[in-house]
């Protein structure tokens, strides 16, 4: 059996938020809370780990729900999906400055927010495996019993193994 995604809800309009999580579970997601504030989701997402956060960008509070996913995203690498009636030029530059993994207006149709979600519980997937490989490919690079390096297509040096720099090291004491 599939494991069921955990999507944490921060949304300050109460109604819209029940909706939202009715939504959600209707889908097939665990909603294990739902934030009103930019500090509750910062709290929620430290408390039970979420698959993703749908985040509503104009919070109750001080912080925003841009701030909030930003904190979000640096501390714990959550993904998020804002759903916001705000589309205005500025509001979107904000946003996108958070990085999110996707922007969608409310209101919004259910399948356009279970296709956002998916897509986005996948490319988390595919950029976790990434990570994985880039770090197996760091350490076999590191721990080469043999000098490793590399050199841009202009010939200068790009980064070397630690063997590499103590073979240099040993070659530069010989002369």
């Amino acid at each position: 059996m599939e494991k069921r995604a955990n999507i944490l809800v921060v949304e300050d309009e109460r109604i819209v938020a029940r909706n939202t999580k009715r939504i959600l579970e209707g889908l097939g997601y665990i909603v294990p809370a739902v934030a009103f504030t930019g500090k509750e989701a910062v709290q929620e997402a430290e408390n039970f780990n979420p698959d993703l956060v749908l985040m509503d960008i104009v919070l109750e509070g001080e912080m925003t729900g841009i701030e909030a996913a930003e904190e979000i995203r640096n501390r714990f690498g959550i993904p998020v999906i804002y759903l916001t009636a705000y589309s205005d030029k500025e509001t979107l530059q904000q946003a996108k400055k958070s990085k999110p993994h996707g922007y969608l207006l409310k209101p919004f149709k259910d399948n356009e927010l279970h296709a956002a979600i998916e897509t986005t519980l996948y490319k988390r997937e595919m950029e976790k495996k990434l990570e994985e490989s880039e770090q197996r490919f760091r350490s076999l690079f590191e721990n080469s019993p043999d000098g490793v390096c590399s050199f841009d297509l202009e010939g200068n040096f790009l980064t070397g193994n630690s063997m590499y720099h103590r073979s240099i090291a040993f070659i530069s004491l010989c002369h």
